[in-house]
This record gives C-alpha cells, sequence and structure tokens, in this order.
C-alpha cells in the first residue's frame, strides 16, 4: 500500500492505511527478532517497487539499497517501544529511520519517501514547517495513531485482540499532527507578495528514452534543443532555461556551441541558461555545470553540481569494485563535485536557487540557494537513461515539495520530459510528455520571503525525533533484544 502511494501510481491515501496496517503485524511481533523481520519485510515491500528505477543503473545495486535501507527499518522497529508509547516512539524511530538513508550512504537516496508520496495530497504543506522530515512523521504519526492506541478506531482494536480501549498517548499524538497541519502549517507559509515577474521559456528537444551518453551523440542532442529554440519569438521571453548535459564538450568557452547559443541569445534577446558537461584539465573527469550565457556572449554566472549521483555519476569504491569484477566501466570517468553555493545570477541581479537533476531530492540544497538570495527555483535535469518513468514522476512530486517548502515557483528543464513549471502551491503546470520536443513559456511570480522551514532546517527536527523516541522508550522500560521476549501491553505484568 505505502508503495502504491508513491508515484507514478500515486495513491497517496495509502500511506497511512499501510503504515495503519502495518503496526497491526508490529504489534503482534512478541521478540525482538520477530519485530526485526517485520520492520524489514514492510519497508523491503515498500521499496523495492519505490526504487525499480535503480535497476538501470546497476542491479545488484538495486538490490542492496533496498535491503539496506530496509535494514534501517527493521532496525525502528526493534528499537521503538511496545506499549502505549509505541505510538509516540515507533512515528519517531521510523523517521529517524528515513532521516538517516536521506543522507547515507554515499550521499543518501532520498527517493520513494513518505513526502514524495503526498506530494499531491492536502498534508504537502507540512513542507512549509519542517521539510520531507517533518512531512515523514506526520504520516506515520497519523498511521501508527489510527491503529494504535487511539480512540480513533477502537472496534479495530478489538477485532485484532490487542487494545481495545483508548489511551492519552493515541490522542496525544493524533493531536499533534493535526496541530501540525491545521496550525503551524499556515502559519509557516513565506510572508510577503511577489513585487515582480519573470517571462521564462523552458527548451525540451526531445528523443529517445533509455540511452545512455556513451551511446548518445552530444552533437545531436545539441542539434535539437538547438531547433526547438528557435520557435522562440525575439523579444517574447526574459530567460531560456535548457536541461542537464545538453552540451558536452572539452570545455564551453571558445566552442562553436556557445557561439551558436550566444547567436539565438542575440535573437530572442534574453539571457540562457544551459547545461554543460567538460572534461577537467587532466582529462580523468568530467564536471557538470549550468551556467549564464548573455546576448552578447559573455558567462556570466556558473554553478557546478555539488550532489552527484552515485553509479551514476561516480563510482564509489571503484577500485574494490573493480576487483570483485563489478561493471565499473558503465561509468568510466567520475564527475568532480562543485563546491559553491547554488544559485545563479542573471544579468540584472535576479538569483535563482539552483539544483542539477538528482540535487532536487535534498531539500537542503534547494534551501542554500534560497538562503544566497535566490527568488526562483530552477532544475535542469536530464533523466533519459531511464527507461519508465518511475524515477521522472517521482522527481516532480520532490519539485512540488520543494515549491512548497519555500514558497517559490520551480521551473523544470529535462531533454526528454518530464520538463513543467510549479507554483509556490505545488500545483504543476504545462508538464510534457516523454521523448516530446516541446517549448513550454509562462510568467512567474518572484519571491523574497522565507519559509519557516527556510530558515530552520531540517536538523532541529531530526533531534526532536531522536527525543521523543528517546523518551518513550525510557517510559516504556527499555530496549528489548532481539530474541528476548517483550511483554505485551495487554498481558497482565
Amino acid at each position: 500500500m505505502v508503495a502504491a502511494s508513491l508515484p507514478p501510481w500515486g495513491f497517496w491515501p495509502l500511506a497511512f492505511v499501510g503504515i495503519a496496517v502495518y503496526e497491526t503485524a508490529a504489534q503482534k511481533a512478541a521478540t525482538g527478532r520477530e519485530r526485526l523481520a517485520t520492520g524489514w519485510s514492510f519497508a523491503a515491500a515498500w521499496l523495492l517497487p519505490g526504487l525499480c528505477w535503480m535497476w538501470f543503473l546497476t542491479i545488484p545495486g538495486y538490490l542492496i539499497t533496498a535491503t539496506l535501507f530496509a535494514g534501517f527499518h527493521a532496525v525502528a522497529a526493534w528499537a521503538a517501544p511496545r506499549g502505549p508509547w509505541r505510538v509516540i516512539g515507533r512515528p519517531a524511530a521510523h523517521t529517524l529511520a528515513e532521516a538517516l538513508r536521506f543522507c547515507f550512504p554515499f550521499g543518501g537516496v532520498p527517493l520513494a519517501s513518505l513526502p514524495i508520496s503526498q506530494a499531491a495530497g492536502p498534508f504537502a504543506t507540512v513542507g512549509r514547517v519542517g521539510g520531507a522530515v517533518l512531512l515523514t512523521w506526520f504520516v506515520f504519526q497519523i498511521g501508527f495513531a489510527l491503529s494504535g492506541p487511539s480512540p480513533v478506531v477502537p472496534a479495530l482494536a478489538r477485532k485484532r485482540g490487542v487494545t481495545s480501549k483508548g489511551e492519552w498517548h493515541g490522542v496525544a499524538g493524533l493531536a499533534s499532527a493535526l496541530l501540525v497541519f491545521l496550525v503551524l502549517a499556515p502559519l509557516a507559509e513565506a510572508d510577503g507578495n511577489s513585487t515582480r515577474d519573470l517571462r521564462v521559456a523552458i527548451v525540451q528537444g526531445g528523443g529517445p528514452q533509455g540511452t545512455r551518453a556513451s551511446d548518445t551523440s552530444a552533437a545531436e542532442v545539441f542539434a535539437r534543443h538547438l531547433e526547438a529554440t528557435t520557435g522562440i519569438e525575439p523579444g517574447s521571453v526574459d530567460l531560456v532555461v535548457w536541461p542537464e548535459n545538453v552540451i558536452d564538450v572539452v570545455q564551453f568557452a571558445g566552442s562553436d556551441e556557445l557561439e551558436q547559443v550566444a547567436a539565438e541569445a542575440a535573437r530572442i534577446g534574453a539571457p540562457f541558461a544551459v547545461g554543460i558537461t567538460e572534461d577537467t584539465e587532466d582529462g580523468d573527469h568530467f564536471l557538470n555545470a549550468q551556467v549564464i550565457v548573455t546576448p552578447d556572449g559573455e558567462i556570466v554566472s556558473r554553478y557546478e553540481k555539488v550532489r552527484r549521483v552515485p553509479f551514476g555519476e561516480y563510482m564509489p569504491m571503484r577500485g574494490l569494485l573493480q576487483a570483485l569484477g563489478a561493471p565499473t566501466d558503465l561509468v568510466p570517468r567520475d564527475a568532480v563535485a562543485g563546491t559553491g553555493p547554488a544559485v545563479l545570477e542573471l544579468p540584472d541581479g535576479t538569483r535563482m536557487s539552483t539544483v542539477i537533476s538528482w540535487e532536487v531530492f535534498f531539500g537542503g540544497r534547494v534551501n542554500e540557494g534560497v538562503e544566497a538570495g535566490g527568488e526562483f527555483i530552477i532544475n535542469p535535469t536530464n533523466g533519459s537513461s531511464y527507461t519508465w518513468t518511475v524515477l521522472q514522476s517521482q522527481q516532480i512530486a520532490s519539485s512540488r515539495l520543494r515549491a512548497i517548502e519555500q514558497h517559490r515557483w520551480v521551473v523544470q528543464a529535462s531533454p526528454t520530459g518530464f520538463s513543467a513549471f510549479i507554483s509556490p502551491d505545488g500545483d504543476v503546470y504545462q508538464r510534457t510528455g516523454v521523448s516530446e520536443k516541446r517549448v513550454l513559456i509562462r510568467t512567474i511570480d518572484l519571491y523574497t520571503a522565507r519559509t519557516w522551514y527556510s530558515h530552520i532546517g531540517n536538523l532541529p527536527w531530526v533531534a526532536l525525533m531522536a527525543v521523543l523516541l528517546a523518551l518513550s522508550v525510557w517510559r516504556s522500560g527499555g530496549f528489548s533484544r532481539p530474541g528476548r521476549e517483550s511483554v505485551s501491553a495487554d498481558q497482565p505484568h
């Protein structure tokens, strides 16, 4: 059920139902070993479908990753208490498991997550308060409270033979989640109206899905986007955005590609934000960057991607994997991570929070650009390596979350889909189809005010989850070791 709540399936209410069903199984797991197994099974059944896009990067890596992340939830299931305090402890424990996989290992994989499942639902506004971490807790808290020691569903509890009476813990857990949604989320909205706007064009050149860079003509990709751009009327837009990786050269400065982009910028009368891939000086690595090209042909701003895709843009533990016979040649060269702030600046001083592809899944990267003065967000991306649309659909959902978290428009540009404009309320406009050649044009508002999440970030909410888990474990009498029988809250002491 939790897997089915994720894009591209998108039945978001099933996340709450799935967690409530999991609570039933978790409460029947009497020993620590059973709790480990139940937690792992629950997470594996959710993550294996949700992360299936990784199959196209590395099949062994996909299986190992899903198994590892399910292990995080197995530990969470073991660590959380079983008595009435479980309705407080379990949401906190599983939220900490998710917070860990958002950043570890190799920088984390924050996809197939509960916040992504809620991007199309009414509860996504919780992100304005505490981003993905707090929204994760919200979904877990509601799900566990509905089936835990709460008077909300006493008949279901009696049928299960577990707790048939209401406990204040369930009331407190449910009430706290509703308080965040009904009271704090409206207050956390950015306080300030737009003072100006920008007319933006997104160029999607189109082309086949399921292709790798090594099997694709860089000249053909560039030509598709150049051809699509010729349909933009002079003076009709203030900015043209090209996707990630559409220009692949040894060095962009002084190249023929720069000259042709500058000619189109001069014809239209607007700067271009273009995605480039360049070789490093030694030629053994490459750089993934987004740059601003003016109508005069100058490169006035540059952002190099900081968060790289593990096993996609660089190969962790390359030497060890080569020794084991892994196909490390699929990533022949590693990308060099950038170090600059996640922002680009237009010639008139307008700043945009800039996250390249994978980085949009990390709320902190977007927030860095907003802190640096970003008045809107661009996400140039390239999902053409992946067959199906699981990853692309989850990326649109993540862009919706980032828009809501920051109260900013998001401009997502992809060479083969999906490209779209996303409003500060998370509404998606003009989404392209896969492989479609199309130019999207829209006027977007620019904002300078910031939400609560933009000021607070993630760490305080992670700390709060740790405190809630520690408190609930302490009040319940401590941890149960794997294999040791736990005393149910319903059994006589």
